[in-house]
């Protein structure tokens, strides 16, 4: 991989991240007209990811450190835990987005290598993208209300969402917002839950290729093109979560569909 190569699937990485249309699908699809193998080494895809998570931490910079606190404070307090939980909505927060991390975990370290297998098949990831637009346009069928408020059911599902997502084609984030949306969530508040819960999944998913990146060692040429995908990610990826909330308070996520399913059918058809 050169650091064009690095450059230009940074940004991909990064606008795609947080619009509705599968940042890995593209990464496999643009890397795959550019010549890049994507073998069973996914450090790049991590660390590109580690950039658009980056760029949720300064998005949502109050909203971390007051899930921070609250659980500092929940420290402090632990035989007060379940009234601070139905009195706080940060730390209500914080232990939402860490239930709704869970299933993604456990997919992520059972399955590793048959997700890794996946970023080599770019015909299937063609097809995920067709079942990504099928899942955004069945948002309209959803009835979100004002009244419902998130709970641990809720999140579990979402956190479901997110795992399903793991597969490269299916969109995390179209993924996990509809789910919020299927569960009455309005989207505003579906699409802040989605980008705060990604935080946790990448960040143990970098903390792991780091340790490996660590142990057997890399060079300096690959310490850069890691560098500059992650910059040009973190760039993006704040750009698209500006974009992406504008659309959705527009009411035009549904549009994110047809997107998807043109692109996996031209996918399917031409690769």
């Amino acid at each position: 991989m050169s650091y064009f190569d690095a450059l230009l699937l940074g940004i991909v990485q990064g606008l795609t991240e947080f619009l509705p249309v599968s940042s890995s699908g593209h990464l496999v699809l643009v890397g795959h007209l550019l010549g890049v193998q994507h073998n069973s080494d996914l450090t790049f895809e991590v660390f590109v990811h580690f950039g658009t998570l980056m760029s949720v931490a300064v998005m949502y910079w109050h909203d971390l450190v007051a899930i921070v606190r609250s659980f500092a404070k929940a420290s402090l307090h632990p035989l007060h835990v379940a009234e601070q939980y139905r009195q706080d909505e940060m730390y209500r927060l914080g232990v939402q987005i860490l239930v709704a991390s869970v299933p993604a975990g456990v997919i992520g370290v059972l399955f590793e290598e048959d997700i890794a297998a996946a970023f080599t098949d770019p015909k299937l990831v063609a097809t995920m993208l067709v079942v990504t637009g099928l899942i955004l346009f069945l948002t309209r069928l959803a009835r979100p209300s004002p009244d419902r408020q998130q709970s641990l059911a809720v999140a579990l599902a979402v956190g479901c969402a997110q795992a399903f997502a793991i597969i490269p084609g299916i969109s995390r984030s179209g993924s996990t917002i509809s789910a919020g949306m299927y569960c009455r969530i309005l989207p505003e508040r579906a699409a802040r839950f989605s980008f705060l819960m990604s935080l946790p999944v990448i960040c143990g998913a970098t903390l792991l290729k780091t340790e490996e990146l660590i142990s057997t060692g890399t060079t300096l040429d690959s310490l850069g093109i890691l560098f500059i995908g992650t910059a040009a990610a973190f760039v993006s990826g704040y750009v698209a979560i500006r974009v992406l909330l504008q659309v959705i308070a527009r009411g035009k996520f549904r549009l994110f569909a047809v997107y998807c399913l043109v692109v996996g059918i031209f996918g399917i058809i031409l690769i």
